[in-house]
């Protein structure tokens, strides 16, 4: 298992780290995947607009932007999150940050899963995927 988190521009300040990376461990195993490399980056919400307008061609901001190096059941990727965006999705859905920070997180690892959400279908099945994944966390006491 190899799960990496760098930061760009901002201090996430991310509490324990090996048990974050058991329960992304544990949610890809319960997805018949193995944990090939993830590289979880936080930067600001300018650093991944630039990622947006450069790679996918979108002049927004996102929360999270997912570059999936997955071969065959194998799952591995760059998992660009936006800080800045997960404060402000909290606020906006009276959340906690911390359990912002996680959901999107694991938004990008059910994408490197197989996952999609660009249909209302696909939305909500990866909300589901992400609940799921949000329960079990407890487990791991994050």
């Amino acid at each position: 298992m190899a799960i990496f988190f760098h930061t760009i521009g901002v201090n996430p300040n991310i509490e324990h780290k090996s048990a974050l990376k058991r329960w992304i461990n544990a949610c890809v195993l319960d997805e018949n995947k193995l944990v090939g490399e993830i590289n979880v980056i936080f930067c600001t919400d300018d650093h991944l607009l630039e990622i947006n307008r450069t790679h996918l061609n979108h002049d927004y901001y996102t929360d999270i932007i997912t570059f999936d190096y997955t071969e065959k059941n194998k799952i591995s990727g760059d998992l660009f999150i936006s800080f800045e965006r997960v404060i402000e999705n909290a606020i906006n859905f009276n959340v906690d940050t911390k359990n912002e920070l996680y959901r999107v997180i694991i938004h990008g690892v059910m994408h490197l899963c197989g996952y999609k959400d660009k249909s209302r279908k696909e939305s909500r099945f990866m909300r589901i995927k992400e609940q799921e994944a949000l329960l079990k966390r407890v487990k791991f006491m994050l």
